[in-house]
């Protein structure tokens, strides 16, 4: 094999006109090779193979996907990757891409709108085949950006209406209805509301457990927390000492995410307080280590990993040119009732 070093500037760039020359095949059996191995004898495949690593090739997928009208890139944009929730998405979506030989082009956006209408307008310019995004609150710019371009989309954890995309999800509010319905149930009557980060989805779920209180007569502004602060373990340890303080009479807390949830748990035994018999507790979505607190803590189960499959079984579907009768999907949730309330 040649010394030959690869060329590694942008101006310099080896073509694919240079691999076919040191392989003896035409430009198209490149083409082929990388593209549909399996429609090139296995000979010619490795040669071609054993060329494109001598010179350090690298296939132009941008010129590609001009070419065939298709990149085999999935553009998915997210709140965060600290955040389990959307992990959990993420790795539903990628089974499904992986099995269907398509790339994920991940965006994080810091829950902010604009930084998401400023990634997808760059992302774009990888000529994506599909989009799949984080929840229905988007810039009007986005909305745009969206029907100008007419790029299939799947928003995922909320579901919407109507002919604009597709959705895979739940209802927030409900399922934070759900919440506030069982402590109602449950005997409780001084309940509390905490809420962080904030996003529209949180405050849909607080919204909804705060209607539940509403219907029961129950619901009192001063028994809220509600902070813009990124949810945590020690912020929920946090927050539930100061709405103690503030309210020893409280007997009851939804909160807008687990890790609140378990931090209050675990505060609640540094305090000695009695769960649920002093103090009950409720999460959101189930995450790793909710059953395993002292004691296990009820929330409201999310089907995030069957969100990611099915909104990327969606996409597929609808970029295969196959018939979408169900645009919006709702996976719904599930009231998990531990040792907490």
């Amino acid at each position: 094999m040649s010394s030959r070093k690869p060329r590694n500037t942008r101006a310099g760039r080896v073509t694919m006109q240079e691999v076919a020359r040191r392989a003896g095949v035409s430009a198209i059996t490149v083409s082929r090779a990388l593209r549909t191995p399996d429609k090139v004898a296995e000979a010619v495949r490795l040669r071609i193979a054993a060329v494109c690593q001598e010179l350090g090739y690298v296939p132009n997928h941008a010129a590609s996907a001009l070419a065939s009208a298709r990149s085999q890139t999935i553009v998915v944009l997210i709140p965060s990757l600290s955040n389990v929730v959307f992990v959990d998405i993420i790795t539903g979506i990628k089974e499904v891409l992986d099995a269907q030989g398509y790339h994920l082009l991940i965006g994080v956006t810091g829950y902010s709108p604009d930084a998401e209408e400023a990634l997808l307008r760059k992302y774009l310019q990888h000529l994506p085949d599909g989009l799949i995004l984080t929840g229905i609150d988007h810039n009007p710019g986005v909305w745009e950006l969206l029907r100008a371009q007419g790029i299939p989309t799947v928003h995922t954890i909320e579901t919407l209406a109507g002919d604009d995309g597709m959705s895979v999800g739940f209802s927030q509010f409900d399922s934070g209805y759900a919440a506030g319905r069982h402590l109602v149930e449950r005997g409780y009557r001084r309940i509390g509301i905490v809420g962080a980060q904030l996003d529209p989805r949180s405050l849909r779920r607080c919204e909804g457990c705060r209607q539940a209180l509403r219907d029961a007569g129950l619901y009192d502004p001063a028994l809220e927390i509600m902070t813009p602060e990124k949810s945590s373990i020690a912020l929920g340890a946090a927050l539930l000492e100061t709405l103690r303080a503030r309210h020893p009479d409280c007997d009851a807390v939804f909160f807008c995410n687990d890790d609140l949830a378990q931090g209050a748990v675990f505060q609640c035994g540094r305090l000695g307080l009695s769960v649920p018999g002093q103090l009950a507790l409720v999460g959101f979505h189930d995450l790793a280590g909710t059953a395993w607190t002292t004691p296990p803590l009820s929330t409201i189960a999310t089907p995030r990993y069957e969100i990611g499959r099915s909104a990327a079984q969606l996409l597929m579907r609808h970029l295969a040119g196959q018939d979408v009768a169900q645009r919006h999907v709702d996976l719904g949730f599930t009231l998990v009732q531990r040792e907490t309330s």
